[in-house]
């Protein structure tokens, strides 16, 4: 994506007069520490529900360390105790702002399993004790720094409050919530990668600005009057004008050429009329006037007056009193927010709650390489605090020997919250700053053997890979640049990241350079010299990947690939380990549960697992997290990849206890534990010839003694009997 020209840089400003204090081996955490750096106070204190690892990949390092080298003096407070306002008064009141977020994790899902069960340990924090932070921690935290230190601003950011930001879902308490700007009483909430927001937010206030008069930062959000507008040529649209709850349109193909210029005589042809940006309605249109100019081409006069008009223009979205007990309302709010995700288009958000507004300016303008070279190159100690002494940290120990490649993903997986939080432009790292970073835990990191254990982010292999065409991709509105196949727009060359790997390991020092994170498989076929690099070189034994089902129903409703992209990368991951003379081993993950599955779903998917001969130890059940587009199908059973109506297509949806333990137990049909449940389910539903001794049997007829419970459940049957291969027919025999 081109910059606006408005964008400054995280580099062009002038650093605050406190930079004279030089660099912390670590932010302080304590008292004693700020007097050791000759501090009287901090300038920002970050509140953090996960323990202090100064390590790129953990959010309040990355955070603190940008801003200390834009000259702050940033403290800490690690997983404070919440049940009094006194330790958030351990540091003293911070000059500009306190800096609230949860954590690398929501912590709804850290604290809480799919099935709405407290876990039992905690990955974030010293040897994984659990309950060091509280439910919905960013509106605890937030509230305990307001009553801690009165007048001070509160800014709100991290995954937790990106996925919060309007009326969301809330799948633990079964109702929809309204933003957590307010509940929580911030001053300002800032979402998604928000580097480049938050460094323009404290220098401002270091200026002495008026938080309550900072309104203008992309990736922020905030509460105002009703009816609050920036200046006065702003216009606001009905989210009902933009995608009208009504008859199934289809929307305008982003990629078609625009219209032809006006013919000469001056008269408006046939087809001169401006194509409309998708999700665009005509009374938005007709607002736009293009200047009055005969010396630039109209094509680009209209394209830029609707760019323009867009950028003065915010939807109001159906308020939070609507959303809460419509459906309709919520899931078609829901459509209206991601069609409003691309930062080159989108509009600002307003939702009403109550006699206030939520305001949401458009997303943040993604960092740039150097950019992102210069964040992830501060000098972390890449270390845990060290106040935690020996204590184990199983999320560092997870990844402290890893490094963070790129951000964002334009998969578009509606399960998944990376999109709402990081965006679906890929913004990478320079090949120099990630070796330089490999050689930086060579030399650094204590315990290092030589062996890398990831060179990834949220996927293993979308590094550098974009749009051909910045213009399309600013004017772009898909959910997904690889559903239902992958856009003929976006470049998959993955040469620069093999590159990268063949560089990596011929560091010295450097063993072997494993891959860690997902793949992103229908990609990678595209590159077969990447997959023979990858599973050559970088596969220790066994290679996750995730084609979360087989069945094309829970599959169009995750916008994944079919399950024959699978098949032909299996092919070649065989043919390669072949060649390698390895024995390698694929490890699929799939999900239960999701919206758009049936039971008959979940039948075909397990009898695919036992004919591929897969056992799988670990398996999820689908989780709903507030924003994701799965989550507005299981919370409104409406499916918002298209219109959504009262009368439009329905997702069937798994709610019951009872049937998300049957769909797991078919994803372990190999489990005695589960065996009585699904002998019940398939006798329910007509598949009694799965049970059985004999090899084409899915469950056996006989109990192993001291297992299995006896158990109930409730099957529901395919509204498609056809649906899924074999279903409604016994095999046949051999």
């Amino acid at each position: 994506m081109r910059l606006p020209p408005e964008t400054k840089l995280l580099t062009a400003y002038r650093k605050h007069w406190a930079h004279r204090f030089g660099i912390s081996p670590f932010l302080p955490m304590t008292r004693p520490e700020m007097e050791a750096r000759g501090w009287d106070e901090c300038d920002v204190i970050l509140v953090t529900g996960d323990a202090y690892i100064d390590h790129p990949s953990f959010g309040m390092a990355l955070i603190g360390r940008l801003l200390e080298a834009q000259g702050f003096r940033v403290g800490i407070l690690s997983q404070p105790d919440w049940h009094s306002a006194e330790p958030f008064r351990a540091l003293g009141k911070p000059a500009l702002f306190f800096g609230v977020t949860a954590g690398n994790m929501d912590s709804m899902v850290n604290r809480y399993t799919a099935d709405r069960k407290i876990r039992s340990d905690d990955a974030y924090t010293p040897d994984a004790a659990p309950g060091k932070r509280p439910d919905r921690a960013v509106t605890v935290y937030a509230q305990r720094c307001r009553e801690a230190w009165p007048g001070v601003p509160v800014v709100v950011g991290s995954i937790e409050a990106s996925l919060r930001r309007i009326a969301h879902y809330d799948y633990w308490s079964d109702t929809v919530r309204r933003s957590v700007l307010a509940d929580s009483k911030a001053d300002l909430l800032l979402f998604g990668n928000a580097e480049r927001a938050l460094v323009e937010l404290a220098h401002r206030l270091a200026k002495g600005v008026p938080i309550r008069e900072i309104r203008d930062l992309r990736g922020s959000a905030f509460m105002v009057a009703r009816g609050w507008r920036p200046r006065e040529e702003w216009t606001e649209v009905d989210s009902t004008e933009v995608d009208t709850p009504g008859a199934v349109q289809a929307h305008p193909d982003p990629y078609a050429p625009l219209p032809s210029p006006l013919p000469a005589s001056g008269e408006r042809g046939p087809s001169s009329s401006p194509l409309p940006l998708a999700g665009e309605g005509p009374g938005e249109r007709a607002k736009v006037s293009p200047p009055d100019t005969a010396s630039v081409p109209l094509r680009f006069v209209k394209t830029e007056a609707r760019r323009a008009a867009r950028a003065h223009t915010v939807i109001r979205l159906p308020a939070y009193e609507q959303v809460k007990d419509d459906p309709v309302l919520y899931a078609h709010a829901s459509r209206t927010f991601h069609l409003e995700s691309n930062p080159g288009n989108a509009r600002a958000l307003v939702q009403a709650h109550g006699e206030r507004d939520v305001w949401l300016n458009p997303p943040p303008v993604p960092l740039t390489t150097p950019e992102m070279d210069y964040v992830y190159g501060m000098p972390f100690a890449r270390a845990p605090h060290p106040s935690y002494g020996q204590a184990k940290i199983p999320a560092w120990e997870m990844i402290r020997f890893s490094i963070n490649i790129m951000r964002g993903c334009f998969g578009g997986c509606t399960f998944c919250s990376i999109t709402e939080h990081e965006g679906r432009i890929v913004q990478s790292r320079s090949e120099a700053s990630i070796l330089h970073e490999i050689e930086e835990i060579r030399d650094k990191t204590p315990g290092f053997t030589g062996v890398v254990s990831d060179l990834g982010g949220p996927t293993a292999n979308m590094y550098r890979l974009a749009c051909k065409d910045a213009k399309i991709e600013e004017s772009c509105r898909r959910l997904s640049c690889v559903y239902p196949d992958i856009c003929p727009n976006m470049g998959t060359d993955h040469g620069p990241l093999v590159q990268l790997y063949r560089k990596a390991r011929q560091l010295p020092g450097i063993k072997k350079v494993l891959i860690g994170s997902g793949l992103r498989y229908d990609l990678a076929v595209r590159s077969p010299e990447y997959v023979k690099e990858l599973i050559t070189h970088h596969v220790g034994g066994y290679l996750k990947i995730a084609p979360e089902h087989t069945e094309a129903g829970p599959l169009s409703k995750m916008m994944k690939p079919g399950i024959g992209a699978y098949d032909k990368f299996k092919a070649m991951f065989e043919k390669f380990s072949h060649e390698a003379g390895k024995e390698q081993y694929l490890i699929p993950y799939f999900i239960a549960a999701h919206p758009g599955t049936t039971d008959e779903d979940m039948l075909a998917l397990a009898l695919w697992l036992k004919r591929n001969g897969f056992r799988l130890d670990q398996v999820q059940t689908f989780l709903p997290t507030p924003l994701a587009l799965a989550t507005a199908m299981h919370h409104t059973g409406k499916n918002p990849l298209r219109k959504v109506t009262a009368a439009a297509e329905g997702v069937e949806v798994v709610r019951s206890g009872r049937v998300r333990k049957l769909h797991k137990a078919f994803l372990r049909y190999h489990d005695p534990e589960n065996w009585p449940l699904l002998r019940e389910a398939l006798r329910r539903m007509g598949r009694a010839d799965l049970i059985g001794n004999g090899h084409r049997h899915l469950v056996p007829s006989f109990q192993p003694a001291g297992t299995g419970k006896a158990s109930t459940c409730r099957t529901r049957r395919s509204p498609n009997p056809a649906a899924g291969p074999g279903i409604g027919k016994p095999p046949k025999k051999r």
